[in-house]
């Protein structure tokens, strides 16, 4: 019997946050089953052009210019395939000609937006609201899908719940809107019956995909 050779362990790169692009590894992206953008178009990639249609035209008829361009992706529990869904909907809004996408890693807990894409997690959104020096836009990764960008969920802390309920939420959000009229920001949130920070979110997103 010959032993089944270990399996090659995964390389991750820290994300930049210098302005520099961070190549996303594509090769995870399809072992995951997920959209590779520049591929062919896929009974998956077909799916996720519905959604983003669908999402697309509610944003143009809410009355809220801010609100029209954050939509936030949540499950009930865990493991239902929500960060799942929140990347191949990022990569799926990015190949509109006139949509930049902001991916989001809001689910504290898990933080496995990132790695997912073969990026190690570093500073980011939960520093962005707990220092109000720190400039969220220097916080964003620049990637080579073009037109997405991402916005890992940061530094750990107890807190967490209770700097996303702050007044320093609203303006994190608006500068990181402000930085580009033709952005759309998705949060990726925890899910719903496991963790309190999804209610907030949801108070900041003018459409919410709940996943099933």
């Amino acid at each position: 019997v010959v032993p089944a050779a270990a399996p090659t362990p995964k390389t991750f790169v820290p994300a930049p946050t210098d302005g520099t692009v961070a190549a996303i590894d594509r090769a995870l992206l399809a072992e995951a089953g997920m959209i590779v953008p520049g591929g062919s178009v896929s009974v998956l990639a077909e799916e996720f052009r519905l959604v983003k249609r669908q999402l697309l035209l509610t944003a143009r008829k809410l009355s809220d210019p801010a609100k029209a361009r954050t939509i936030a992706i949540c499950s009930a529990r865990p493991d239902e395939g929500k960060t799942f869904c929140a990347l191949n909907l990022g990569i799926s809004m990015a190949a509109e000609r006139d949509t930049n996408v902001l991916l989001v890693d809001g689910d504290f807990a898990k933080r496995d937006l990132l790695p997912r894409m073969g990026l190690t997690n570093g500073r980011g959104f939960l520093d962005a609201l707990g220092d109000e020096s720190l400039d969220p836009e220097s916080l964003v990764v620049r990637t080579d899908i073009p037109q997405l960008s991402l916005l890992g969920a940061g530094t750990r802390t107890n807190g967490d719940t209770e700097l996303l309920a702050s007044d320093r939420t609203s303006e994190v959000i608006a500068r990181l809107l402000a930085a580009d009229p033709k952005r759309i920001v998705l949060f990726d949130t925890p899910p719903a019956l496991a963790a309190s920070p999804a209610a907030v979110f949801a108070l900041h997103a003018g459409q919410v995909m709940l996943v099933v």
